[in-house]
C-alpha cells in the first residue's frame, strides 16, 4: 500500500466516512443487544413471578389419605387409565418436603416428594334416579 504524499489527503471524506458509518452501526447494534437482553431479563423475572404465584401449596397432615402419582406411566397408557395410585395414609412428614406414606392394600411404607401427592376425596354418593318412559306423541 502506498502512503499519500500530503497528510491532508488522509482526511478526505471518502476515507473517513465509511469508518464513521461502521463505528456508528456497531454502536447501534450494541445498544440494541443491550436493550434486548434487558427486556429478556425483565420478562424472565415476570414469568417466574407469574408461575410461582400459581403453584398450589399443599398442606398435608399425619393420618390424611392421599393419592400417589403413577410416575411410570407409558407414553400412551390409554384414555381411561388413572394417573394416581392409592389411597395411601401419611405416617410422617419431614421438613424438607418429603412425606412417608403407607399403602392401605400392601402395608408398604416409603418416602415420596409432596409434589407427587394429592388429597384423596371419596366418590359422590348418588341418589336413585327416577326413570320415565317416553311415549310417542299422538297426532
Amino acid at each position: 500500500m502506498k502512503f499519500p504524499d500530503e497528510p491532508d489527503s488522509l482526511c478526505t471524506l471518502s476515507i473517513i466516512e465509511p469508518i464513521v458509518q461502521e463505528v456508528f452501526e456497531l454502536d447501534c447494534k450494541n445498544k440494541l443487544e443491550e436493550d434486548f437482553l434487558d427486556n429478556l431479563e425483565i420478562e424472565d423475572k415476570e414469568t417466574k413471578v407469574f408461575h410461582v404465584a400459581r403453584i398450589s401449596k399443599k398442606n398435608f397432615t399425619v393420618g390424611q389419605k392421599v393419592l400417589l402419582q403413577h410416575s411410570k406411566l407409558k407414553f400412551f397408557p390409554g384414555k381411561l387409565r388413572s394417573r394416581w395410585l392409592g389411597p395411601h395414609v401419611i405416617t410422617k412428614i419431614f421438613a424438607n418436603g418429603a412425606v412417608e406414606i403407607q399403602s392401605l392394600k400392601m402395608n408398604n411404607t416409603f418416602k415420596v416428594n409432596d409434589h407427587q401427592l394429592k388429597e384423596y376425596r371419596k366418590g359422590f354418593q348418588t341418589e336413585p334416579v327416577e326413570i320415565m318412559d317416553l311415549e310417542d306423541p299422538i297426532l
